[in-house]
């Protein structure tokens, strides 16, 4: 589901759910960089990330990619970087979750089709490819300014996207 669909969320303490493929960039930055500006805002929400497919980055260095940390320290966030290993995506994490947005609206639908199918029409997708298909500094700067106007949304109590599992 694309992000047009309008859903009001208006509980305090709610939880958005960010995945990527291995867990170790694209969504690493996503949580990190919404928890970090969540704080500065007041908003009452947290991120976690999760990986669809973290087998696929077993040979990755490293618990998070040195990308993330260094675009955070770039935009003033040194604090933000969570360096736990990659994590990943269990049913439960997405039935927690009250967003729940994949990063790649074409990479990751498939995997979700196939590991957790019941939920692969009820997330939203963006459209921020791996680095092979997209340079870092560029995915790292949609992703900023996704999760910026996903903050926007909810500040105001509306979320353009998919609802999943949480409570409205």
């Amino acid at each position: 589901m694309g992000h047009d669909a309008r859903v009001t969320l208006t509980h305090m303490d709610r939880e958005v759910l960010f995945l990527c493929t291995g867990n170790y960039y694209r969504s690493r930055f996503a949580e990190m960089y919404f928890n970090a500006r969540a704080a500065q805002t007041g908003i009452k929400w947290r991120a976690v990330s999760r990986g669809i497919a973290t087998e696929l980055g077993a040979d990755l260095a490293g618990p998070v990619s040195p990308l993330v940390p260094a675009r955070l320290s770039a935009l003033g966030l040194d604090s933000a970087t969570d360096t736990r290993a990659p994590l990943q995506l269990q049913e439960s994490d997405l039935a927690a979750a009250n967003l729940v947005v994949a990063l790649d609206g074409t990479e990751h639908p498939p995997f979700m089709r196939q590991r957790f199918a019941a939920w692969a029409n009820r997330i939203t997708y963006w459209d921020v490819p791996d680095a092979h298909l997209l340079k870092a500094e560029d995915a790292l700067a949609r992703i900023a300014d996704r999760v910026d106007a996903l903050l926007q949304q909810l500040g105001v109590g509306n979320y353009t996207g998919s609802h999943t599992g949480g409570q409205t």
